[in-house]
């Protein structure tokens, strides 16, 4: 058989998608077996297999307890690109790696953020995340690609999703508290799968953002997923310093896709039609 993609967290959300896109072409890995943190076992599963690429979905995504186990999030989230990125080197192969919106946490900016923006990650989460983007550009072929708010069709080791949560909470029947003041663009993740194909067979290298289009924010996302539903909810906007997690969140992290578009990728369509299409509602 032909040399094929190695998938890694292919039993997320993400990783579930390139499987069933790439078909045949794609080899799947998850925990137990696939440990981007071992660097020994991935050696010899590189020497084996000789692959022809690698897409890294695998990330420690839990914000909040990553600030009470920074060291394990970190050997997943940097030292995991890593070792991946030294691999991809060697062989020669490209790595597809993808990174979060939470690398603004910091920014006072107020406008979509560009690739050239300086980044400014506070928390265990978000700064391992851009130590990782870090490690997966030592990689002379890579792919990093920021992103956010992921939902998708859910995974073997995915239990929810932001969409699954509030229909469940939005069925029912209790009073919500949803933040309302962190701006962002929740992403579709069969669109992100199409753009980071696109872009790897295209062999167009670099640090991209790609996220759907437009901008809301959780409580405007939730009310549109209510609305799509026909759900009557009675949700409360709140502040993020009312909903007082453990780790910081961005407030505004609204990602400026001009780069990725300028490639003639195929366009990222409008969050709201994206989450559309995942609800199965789309008009026809």
């Amino acid at each position: 058989m032909e040399s094929q993609y190695l998938i890694f967290g292919c039993k997320g959300q993400l990783g579930d998608e390139f499987m069933r896109r790439l078909g045949d072409s794609a080899r799947g890995f998850d925990l137990p077996d696939g440990d981007i943190t071992n660097a020994l076992e991935l050696s010899d599963l590189f020497e084996a297999l000789k692959p022809r690429g690698v897409i890294n979905a695998a990330a420690y995504t839990k914000v909040d307890a990553a600030e009470e186990q920074p060291a394990i999030c970190r050997k997943i989230n940097a030292f995991g690109p890593g070792n991946l990125a030294r691999l991809c080197s060697q062989y020669n192969i490209p790595l597809v790696h993808f990174s979060t919106d939470y690398v603004f946490c910091g920014t006072q900016k107020r406008e979509p953020l560009k690739e050239t923006d300086p980044v400014f990650p506070e928390g265990v989460y978000a700064k391992t995340k851009y130590e990782g983007e870090l490690k997966a550009a030592e990689c002379p072929k890579h792919l990093i690609l920021r992103t956010c708010g992921l939902y998708g069709r859910l995974g073997e080791n995915t239990p929810g999703n932001f969409v699954e949560t509030m229909k469940r909470l939005g069925a029912s029947g209790r009073p919500l508290k949803i933040v309302a003041d962190q701006h962002c663009t929740p992403t579709y993740i069969p669109h992100l799968v199409t753009a980071a194909l696109f872009l790897l067979e295209s062999e167009k290298w670099g640090l991209y953002h790609v996220v759907n289009s437009g901008a809301t924010t959780w409580y405007d996302f939730a009310m549109e997923i209510f609305r799509l539903e026909g759900l009557t909810v009675h949700a409360d906007a709140i502040t993020t310093e009312e909903w007082n997690a453990p780790a910081p969140r961005p407030l505004y992290s609204v990602l400026d896709t001009s780069k990725y578009h300028s490639t003639g990728a195929p366009a990222m369509p409008s969050w709201q039609d994206a989450l559309a299409e995942y609800l199965g509602k789309n008009q026809q």
